[in-house]
């Protein structure tokens, strides 16, 4: 088989990677790689409305299955890349060799496990993919004591909807805070405070040393200050291990994901990278090179990719924006808080309609808004030309954040 772009992941990135060039009037071959057995999904609603039974995997689709046939692009399920030739221009994978104009990798990545006595366990579970959920729900008994191993984004949002369905949730964050890594000091204590008010129990500084079995599933978890929990289900939240083997094997640049440049390139030649597994030099990280976990990134990845592949260039450059549903919460955060040096709270968070806007050297870098939709929009001018604006009119919310816009 061959392709004039051959794409490796089905998750945001990948999709939009081929419905971008398309758009764009890419006239060659495409193929989408995926491992998993289904067309391209969403995965944000996997911890959220889909694991509530609120939303059907159909309404998950990114596309409608006919949208890839009309566009010649194949969608190739079940199906897994396990070498790159870059000298040759060809994959291995599980259906056989596949030989590619332009590569582009959208591997996102996969679910980083406990390293623990027990953590091979039957009753541990990920919220990574369709199967992953699906066999969580399986697991769920009437009433289940749940354990869930780590208090960012994903745990936060799965023991809200499990909380709301009747189970008994507990989270064990091993940092002193939930959501240590994303977001600032009031914010955490705000949804610590939400947390237990609906019932969870969240335990900071808590670390998982071992699990042990009863009944033959995971059933006793030992912390290192010595406490023991009991749980039905145990549920792993620790971020994701990014999917790169096979570039890094093929002589690729990296490290903490695959090093691209500004256009997306990585050192191997016709072979870009995108999404989840792409370590970038971010301006809005003060040129850091980090990776972004967010459908924006993959999106706006595979855009970059699309202008580059059509002889259109332009450098990656967009504003990282985030979401996150718990209970009747809507957090949005645009931009990145890395190095902030002063926060100021816009609202009160007693009414639960607030933001907190980050500072640095007096810019405004970032905002956390929680169901604060107009601060959000507003807010996005602020962070793409870092202005300058009074503290004391940041948090004046009679004064709408577009005032402070440049002309």
């Amino acid at each position: 088989m061959q392709f004039d772009v051959v794409i490796v992941g089905g998750g945001h990135g990948g999709a939009a990677q081929a419905a971008q060039l398309r758009q764009r009037g890419f006239a060659g071959s495409i193929a989408i790689i995926t491992a998993e057995p289904e067309l391209p999904y969403e995965r944000p609603p996997l911890s959220k409305e889909y694991l509530a039974g609120e939303k059907s995997f159909e309404r998950m689709l990114l596309r409608p299955p006919a949208f890839w046939a009309e566009r010649n692009v194949e969608v190739m399920t079940g199906t897994r890349v396990t070498a790159v030739d870059p000298a040759a221009h060809r994959l291995e994978t599980s259906a056989g060799p596949i030989a590619y104009g332009t590569l582009v990798w959208a591997g996102g990545g996969d679910a980083r496990k406990l390293t623990c006595p027990g953590h091979d366990l039957p009753g541990i579970h990920a919220i990574r993919t369709r199967a992953d959920v699906d066999a969580l729900k399986a697991d769920l008994g009437e009433a289940s004591r749940v354990l869930i191993v780590g208090g960012g984004y994903v745990g936060l949002e799965s023991a809200a909807v499990l909380a709301k369905l009747g189970h008994s949730v507990t989270v064990i964050e091993a940092m002193d805070r939930v959501l240590a890594r994303v977001a600032g000091m009031q914010l955490s204590a705000f949804y610590e405070a939400e947390h237990a008010a609906h019932g969870v129990t969240i335990a900071t500084n808590a670390l998982l040393t071992a699990l042990a079995p009863a009944g033959g599933i995971a059933k006793h978890a030992t912390l290192a200050d010595g406490r023991h929990l009991i749980a039905d289900v145990v549920i792993v939240g620790i971020g994701i291990v990014p999917s790169m083997q096979p570039l890094l094997e093929a002589g690729a640049t990296g490290g903490n994901g695959v090093w691209v440049d500004d256009h997306c390139r990585t050192t191997l030649p016709d072979v870009f990278a995108i999404g989840d597994c792409a370590l970038h030099a971010n301006p809005f990280a003060d040129g850091a090179e980090i990776r972004l976990e967010s459908v924006q990134n993959a999106a706006d990845m595979a855009a970059t990719v699309a202008r580059a592949i059509t002889g259109d260039p332009a450098p990656y450059k967009a504003v990282p924006w985030f979401w996150s549903n718990q209970y009747d919460l809507r957090l949005q955060t645009m931009g990145l808080s890395i190095g902030h040096d002063q926060t100021v709270l816009r609202g009160d968070p007693a009414t639960r309609s607030f933001s907190l806007i980050y500072l640095k050297h007096g810019r405004v870098i970032a905002l956390d808004c929680v169901n604060a939709a107009r601060d959000y929009v507003q807010g996005k001018a602020l962070v793409e030309q870092g202005v300058v604006v009074p503290l004391a009119a940041l948090s004046d919310t009679e004064t709408p954040l577009k005032t402070w816009h440049p002309a």
